[in-house]
């Protein structure tokens, strides 16, 4: 399930390339009120686009903070690109 194919990936960024980032995460980082919020727009939208903010990253690399969210909300990470990041999660049946 952690695998989509490069034209879902392509789809995702079309998709998200003019949006703003509807889940911004500060220096309290990702909290569970934060998870639960992408959590919230994957099951309703099936993607969604995070900024981390400078504060959020402690150190870590935006790349490996995008990874364990997504690990975390069962979702695959599209893009990083900085500080902001693509999650696309399939719909369950």
């Amino acid at each position: 399930m952690n695998e989509i194919t490069e034209g879902k990936k392509r789809f995702v960024k079309r998709q998200l390339s003019d949006s703003r980032p509807t889940v911004w995460i500060g220096k309290g980082g990702a909290s569970a009120d934060v998870l639960k919020e992408i959590e919230k727009q994957l099951d309703k939208n099936k993607m969604v686009k995070v900024k981390l903010l400078a504060t959020a990253l402690g150190g870590e690399e935006a790349k490996q903070v995008a990874s364990q969210i997504a690990g975390q909300t069962g979702s695959v990470l599209v893009e990083v690109r900085g500080h902001t990041f693509m999650l696309y999660k399939r719909r369950q049946k």
